[in-house]
């Protein structure tokens, strides 16, 4: 009797939603709908015409490579992790954290090319909506970059050990810069189309 109780209540824990990446979820999905916001503000602010035409600059498709590349080594550092290969996953958990940086340099240089190219945040709504976008976007991939460096520390200073609470960082970690990947890659494709 006992061991039936036991087991009825470890199938409990198991089946158990994780609280923190539940609560990851909830704020991501809120990202949504600020996001959702501004791209609804952006087809009805281009409706009502006044609307400037400007190329995007090609160092934006550069960061989307890199963006994509940080997904793929985040995701191959979190099956090292799993699989208890530390010195892949220390590799791979860098390298992700190199190409986030890598990310916002490019965007900083698209950025630039874009005023550089008289497109700026006084001159037509376009532009102040392109601007705003993509900033918003990097302000929350500075916070995945926070989570990516405290990841990085922590696989260099601890001893590598797999637990259940690391994995649960890990994946967190993983989950949030998937979903700021998919976002971005959403944006592009929205910015392109729309301006």
């Amino acid at each position: 009797m006992m061991v039936v109780e036991q087991v009825r209540l470890e199938s409990n824990n198991n089946s158990r939603i994780n609280p923190q990446l539940f609560s990851l979820w909830m704020g991501m999905a809120s990202i949504v709908m600020l996001f959702g916001a501004l791209t609804s503000a952006y087809i009805v602010k281009q409706g009502a015409g006044n609307w400037l035409d400007f190329k995007v600059p090609s160092v934006f498709y550069i960061s989307t490579a890199i963006i994509i590349s940080s997904s793929v080594s985040l995701h191959l550092a979190r099956n090292a992790y799993r699989a208890g290969k530390e010195q892949n996953f220390k590799f791979l958990v860098l390298t992700t954290l190199v190409l986030g940086l890598a990310f916002l340099v490019c965007q900083y240089f698209g950025w630039m090319s874009l005023f550089n190219s008289g497109v700026d945040l006084k001159t037509n709504p376009a532009g102040s909506f392109f601007y705003l976008i993509t900033w918003m976007h990097a302000a929350h991939i500075v916070g995945g970059v926070g989570a990516l460096l405290a990841t990085t520390i922590n696989a260099y200073t601890l001893k590598f050990k797999v637990t259940e609470l690391r994995k649960n960082r890990v994946e967190m970690v993983l989950h949030y810069w998937h979903f700021i990947d998919v976002l971005w890659i959403y944006l592009l494709i929205f910015l392109i189309y729309l301006k």
